[in-house]
């Protein structure tokens, strides 16, 4: 019986090692070697092929040891606030465009005039932009809030919403506020962060209170 799976756990181990290619994130990157270095392990146990089974031993401490790294490792974040008209702003939204219109779609660079204006650096990498239109009632409308794929580890997000909250609630902010995301990993996302999901007039809104 043993025999006849070890193939399948041939190809799961390679086909796990392929996605790990594929990935954005180094954590993501990590999770699928552990798993394809722990199906070859099981693969030569069952075969009594030592060399793949020494090897594999060996790369999964290696990428253990470097998942327990992200996982410990102490970053630096910061807020800086912007208006709109700054150049670095105009080359990052330009040059991420196609990505932040996936994510985005309705997204125009007006909507950032007289709107609350922030980039987060990451270890002083411009890691994310966000910007939300702020009403009277507290209600903050968001019109981006775009994370660099390498960096959507949820990091960010606890920054903004958890760190930075006296910060946002010093601005006038009462609730933070999506109207209708589309992209179901930002929708995951949102959830992830403690919004709760209601039926508005164009769709559903996500909604966080402060």
């Amino acid at each position: 019986m043993l025999q006849q799976i070890a193939p399948w756990l041939g190809y799961l181990a390679s086909l796990s090692l392929i996605i790990a290619l594929l990935v954005k994130t180094e954590q993501n990157f990590r999770w699928f070697n552990i798993i394809g270095n722990i199906c070859f392990i099981t693969y030569a146990l069952v075969l009594n092929a030592i060399p793949v089974f020494l090897t594999n031993i060996i790369l999964l401490f290696i990428n253990s040891y470097y998942l327990y790294k992200l996982f410990t490792l102490q970053e630096d974040f910061d807020l800086i606030e912007f208006k709109g008209e700054e150049k670095l702003v105009d080359k990052f939204l330009h040059f991420y465009q196609h990505d932040i219109q996936n994510y985005f779609p309705e997204f125009k660079k007006r909507q950032i005039e007289a709107g609350l204006n922030f980039v987060i650096l990451r270890n002083l990498v411009i890691a994310n932009i966000f910007s939300a239109r702020l009403h009277p009632n507290g209600d903050a409308e968001v019109n981006i809030n775009y994370t660099l794929a390498k960096y959507r580890d949820y990091k960010i997000g606890t920054f903004i919403f958890e760190k930075e909250r006296d910060l946002l609630i010093s601005k006038g902010v009462k609730r933070i506020i999506y109207t209708n995301p589309t992209h179901k990993k930002h929708q995951h996302f949102l959830k992830v962060m403690g919004f709760t999901v209601k039926p508005g007039e164009n769709g559903k809104v996500y909604i966080k209170n402060l």
